[in-house]
């Protein structure tokens, strides 16, 4: 069984410290990104196979938000489209900066717990799920 919770958050707030803020207040093992919709003033994505995060300063529309977070740590992607429709996605860098609105709902999974363990065949920390016995 999944609960869920909604957040607003506000012009001007990280999209990606407010997420990690609202796992670690509420002492989340296991959640995930049901939905977002909202708009930013500037993004900054990692695209894919790459080192860097790029920084994109333009009033954008958030199309999707998807991930999994803990206090373990949040790994999200982000698709956001510019004035003209123009869509773009990467993995959710901090400095997504708010514009008018994100409205957001997550999953909150009692009986799992998310972990993030080192995965010797790709070399990164990845997701490791456990099953809670107490629930």
């Amino acid at each position: 069984m999944m609960d869920a919770v909604a957040l607003r958050l506000y012009p001007q707030q990280d999209l990606k410290a407010e997420l990690e803020a609202f796992v670690q207040k509420q002492q989340l093992d296991a959640a995930c990104i049901v939905t977002c919709v909202g708009s930013l003033t500037q993004a900054v994505l990692r695209f894919a196979n790459q080192p860097n995060g790029i920084l994109l300063e333009e009033k954008f529309e958030i199309m999707s938000l998807a991930g999994t977070m803990s206090q373990q740590g949040c790994h999200c992607h982000l698709a956001i489209a510019d004035s003209t429709g123009r869509t773009l996605g990467g993995h959710l860098m901090p400095g997504c900066l708010i514009y008018t609105t994100a409205e957001i709902v997550i999953g909150i999974l009692p009986h799992l717990s998310f972990q993030r363990e080192l995965d010797l065949r790709t070399g990164y920390q990845e997701l490791a799920i456990y099953t809670k016995r107490d629930h």
